[in-house]
């Protein structure tokens, strides 16, 4: 095994919320209110639902073979030749999703907070510590999110105290204005990046203890990051409304600038600014780690370690030319990135199912005959 360590359940379920938070707490409102106007908690309802059933399909999943990891699954059910192609497309949709995500953060923090850095300059600091983080191996990065934990739901739970005077129920009215399609349209982005993206904890299936609880971990930890997501698009709503969440590149940042408690207690955007900072550490540097141990599975090498450097030298290259500027990844990107998870974080996973349940009815009867 390219990876020697083990997690606890716990950490398996805050890893997944974490994970689901990601980088949607930035940008996922502003999207989902671009389709579905004042109606985008209903899209956010429909979203987590859709999404909590993705989630049991991973466990199905995740179940077939839970000594191994998702490549070595797609291998096994799949077919040597043709299960080893489709695993590395699926590896490079893992690398490039970190790419994306990599260089969302560079674009987040030279518009936001630090406008005169070079973009570049930030990617490449910044994956100095992923790169740290990939190579210290799934416990070090586990228990990182176990220690940061507390801290993500204090900070949430202070920014929605903070922001409940200034919210308006009239910004959610009328409902169902435009009718149910661009709710629908939507829910798509709700259900793509925060849920879809998570097939990729399949990769750790094998390092987790007590694997008989695993569906339970996976279904909590997503409700709970999925929760902390609707909360945020409803807030978003009440108190920017629906238009300038519609229009403003980061509406939760924006959302925090809004706070002022008699003068003594404002900036609360550093609040959300470090929530997000801490959770897309944590979705990248496993993103990083994931793909690295796929890759070494694929390679027959003993050890990812060796690929941990290339492998981030590739991605600050990469991060820079996903995208030429801010306004091309969030609308054109975003646009189509739902379509790109579907195909690996539904599509993928239903096809492994019934591959297998074929080829298990089929061998069953063979044996019946016999």
């Amino acid at each position: 095994m390219p990876e020697n360590g083990k997690i606890s359940i716990r950490q398996f379920t805050i890893l997944v919320m974490i994970i689901t938070i990601g980088d949607s707490i930035l940008v996922l409102p502003s999207i989902t209110v671009f389709k579905a106007q004042q109606d985008a908690w209903i899209s956010s309802l429909i979203g987590i639902t859709v999404g909590l059933f993705a989630v049991y399909i991973f466990s199905r999943v995740g179940k077939i073979y839970p000594h191994l990891t998702l490549v070595q699954s797609i291998q096994a059910i799949l077919g040597k030749w043709f299960g080893t192609i489709i695993s590395f497309s699926f590896l490079f949709y893992i690398f490039i999703s970190a790419a994306a995500h990599l260089r969302e953060l560079g674009d987040f923090m030279t518009t936001e907070m630090m406008p005169e850095t070079p973009i570049a300059a930030i990617i490449i600091l910044f994956i100095g510590v992923v790169i740290m983080g990939g190579r210290l191996g799934l416990e070090v990065i586990s228990r990182t999110a176990e220690f940061f934990f507390p801290l993500i739901i204090l900070l949430f739970i202070i920014l929605v105290i903070a922001l409940t005077p200034e919210t308006e129920i009239e910004n959610l009215q009328p409902i169902l204005e435009h009718g149910i399609t661009p709710v629908l349209q939507g829910s798509i982005s709700f259900i793509a990046f925060p849920f879809l993206e998570l097939i990729v904890l399949l990769m750790i299936f094998p390092y987790v203890n007590k694997t008989q609880q695993i569906k339970n971990g996976f279904l909590q930890g997503a409700l709970l990051g999925g929760v902390i997501l609707v909360i945020l698009i409803v807030f978003s709503l009440l108190v920017l409304g629906a238009d300038e969440t519609s229009r403003n590149l980061y509406p939760s940042y924006s959302l925090a600038r809004r706070v002022s408690i008699e003068s003594l207690f404002e900036r609360v955007e550093a609040i959300l600014a470090l929530m997000w900072l801490l959770t897309i550490f944590i979705k990248i540097t496993f993103f990083y780690l994931a793909f690295n141990i796929g890759l070494a599975q694929l390679l027959k090498l003993k050890d990812y370690r060796m690929l941990t450097l290339p492998v981030g030298f590739l991605l600050v290259v990469f991060a820079l030319i996903v995208s030429p500027n801010e306004t091309y990844f969030n609308n054109v990107i975003a646009e189509y990135w739902p379509f790109y998870d579907m195909s690996y974080g539904l599509l993928l996973p239903l096809i492994l199912l019934g591959v297998y349940f074929i080829r298990k009815k089929l061998k069953s009867s063979t044996k019946t005959s016999i």
